[in-house]
């Protein structure tokens, strides 16, 4: 039997992830979207899984919600280029309408068979903290089902000695056809990534 080599490195998880069978999700995405970001990102942030740029560009965050948060970790004042950004699922999980693909949430079993990934991740990037995004995220990084709604924006301790910070995914933004209340969640929503800083000022200091 071959025994494969240790993943170490970010360019061996990606190579690794591409030829991932580990639940059934592979066989309709275009490809896996691993992980983007420096190897030694003090914030690491988790979506639920890619959505269909994503799946065709093979990055995560680069369709209407990946402008969301952009412009979110922007006014935050935390750089972009110095967040490692990953999915809880690395495959884009759809149902095909007519021409287009529309989003299905990641059910308990494929969450689970690609928390593998997930922890490889985490090992090698040694994040600071986690900044959890939506239900799936938080369930993925926590290991169990949390409300975001009685955590949000709060340190989260982990099993592992990780912190977590959750919040709302920023598709849920795009989906509230009210403005006032769309306006009040952005507006929680940077406030919840600028509790990242305070996390990284406090374990600095």
């Amino acid at each position: 039997m071959t025994v494969k080599p240790a993943i170490k490195s970010l360019k061996a998880l990606r190579a690794a992830e591409a030829e991932c069978t580990r639940c059934p999700l592979y066989k309709n995405a275009t490809q896996v979207v691993a992980g983007e970001g420096p190897a030694r990102a003090r914030i690491m942030m988790v979506g639920e899984q890619p959505g269909d740029q994503e799946d065709r560009q093979g990055k995560p965050f680069v369709g209407p919600a990946g402008r969301i948060l952009a412009q979110a970790l922007e006014e935050a004042g935390i750089e972009r280029d110095e967040v490692f950004i990953t999915n809880a699922v690395k495959h884009f999980k759809f149902e095909e309408r007519g021409k287009r693909r529309l989003h299905k949430r990641p059910d308990v079993y494929e969450i689970e068979r690609c928390h593998w990934w997930l922890d490889l991740e985490r090992r090698i990037v040694g994040p600071s903290v986690i900044v959890a995004l939506g239900a799936t995220a938080v369930r993925s990084v926590s290991g169990r089902p949390l409300a975001i709604n009685k955590i949000r924006g709060r340190v989260t301790p982990l099993a592992d000695g990780g912190q977590m910070v959750a919040t709302i995914h920023p598709s849920y933004i795009l989906r509230i056809e009210d403005e006032t209340d769309k306006r009040e969640q952005y507006r929680q929503f940077v406030e919840d990534l600028k509790a990242c800083k305070r996390v990284l000022a406090e374990t600095a200091a």
